[in-house]
């Protein structure tokens, strides 16, 4: 067996108590014991349970951030900020993936049932509102990116509605009427909200909607080909196209150019998140950018304030979005 905390107690003829104010750094400790301690320390090559004796204090500066996916370079950015701000507090940051499962991310939440991490951050999930204020009532949780209708809890997003009207509103001062959307079929909050958004600045410019320019399935790439397929076989296609993300937007654009059409004269073609392949795509793609680093940043801030703090920031916070306009726009 290993050396125990009696062992180095009994070596340095002092109290466990006294040892395991050492080890945590106590003020409340003679200078000769402290002495007496460490030597004992040193020679018995005892090793500290870290994680034991934190999870006895309920605190382990883990903290677990699981998101839907890991092929989306959004969440990498987001999560990349969320370490940063993490590490400047003595926090870890532990980043799982669920693949948008309800049984992988309860298992992964297990974490956080059992201690081994101080808090949660959800990038999107499984759990409904119901569900999710009823583990705040015990355990401390934040949802970023994505917020849930009716969850009470730290939550830090775009307002998603305003960054889509504000796209396609973008797409109409450009000269354009006839304007199609890539939605989704999800039932997640950004989705909806960016539908309507879309819907909102039509009205708002008296642009009759027109619902064979909706098109409505999931976030795969693949969904973006379809939809263009879908646009451009009509008898009047439209000229313009707001896709509800960069990846759906980027399977529009190599699907128009496939199709022998040039983007941003034929169909321009914008997108949302403003991932790292928008800039590297060629042509170039227009989007709305996400404050992603910054998102991360404030998220972890305000979630190990909550978990250091028995007052608790349950608000939902609303980041700026920008809207770029790239090539695909037919902009520089």
């Amino acid at each position: 067996m290993g050396v125990t905390i009696k062992d180095v107690a009994r070596a340095a003829g002092v109290s466990v108590a006294t040892v395991s104010r050492v080890l945590n750094g106590s003020a409340n400790v003679s200078a000769s014991a402290a002495e007496l301690v460490n030597n004992a320390i040193e020679e018995l090559h005892y090793s500290p349970n870290f994680l034991g004796r934190n999870l006895r204090k309920c605190e382990t500066n883990v903290i677990l951030v699981i998101q839907p996916t890991s092929v989306h370079s959004l969440y990498a950015e987001i999560i990349s900020g969320m370490q940063e701000a993490a590490s400047k507090h003595g926090y870890d940051i532990i980043a799982t993936t669920s693949y948008g499962m309800g049984e992988h991310e309860t298992r992964q939440m297990k974490m956080l049932f059992n201690r081994t991490v101080d808090g949660a951050v959800l990038l999107g999930t499984q759990y409904d509102a119901q569900t999710i204020n009823k583990l705040a009532e015990n355990y401390d949780i934040a949802l970023c990116c994505e917020g849930i209708e009716g969850a009470n809890v730290l939550t830090v997003t775009v307002n998603d509605e305003q960054a889509a009207y504000d796209a396609a509103s973008a797409l109409i001062r450009k000269g354009h009427k006839k304007i199609g959307i890539i939605s989704t079929n999800s039932d997640a909050m950004s989705s909806i909200y960016r539908e309507k958004g879309y819907l909102r600045a039509l009205e708002e410019h008296n642009i009759p909607i027109c619902q064979d320019y909706i098109y409505r399935d999931s976030y795969d790439y693949e969904n973006g080909k379809k939809a263009v397929q879908k646009f451009m076989a009509l008898k009047e296609p439209p000229t313009a196209v707001f896709a509800v993300s960069d990846i759906l937007a980027a399977a529009a654009i190599k699907t128009t150019i496939e199709m022998g059409l040039t983007v941003g004269k034929d169909l321009a073609i914008l997108g949302f998140d403003n991932i790292a392949l928008s800039e590297m795509f060629i042509p170039t793609i227009s989007t709305v950018s996400q404050p992603c680093r910054e998102m991360g940043m404030f998220t972890i801030e305000k979630l190990i304030s909550n978990i250091t703090s028995n007052e608790k920031d349950n608000k939902y916070y609303k980041m700026p979005h920008e809207i770029i306009l790239r090539q695909s726009t037919g902009d520089q």
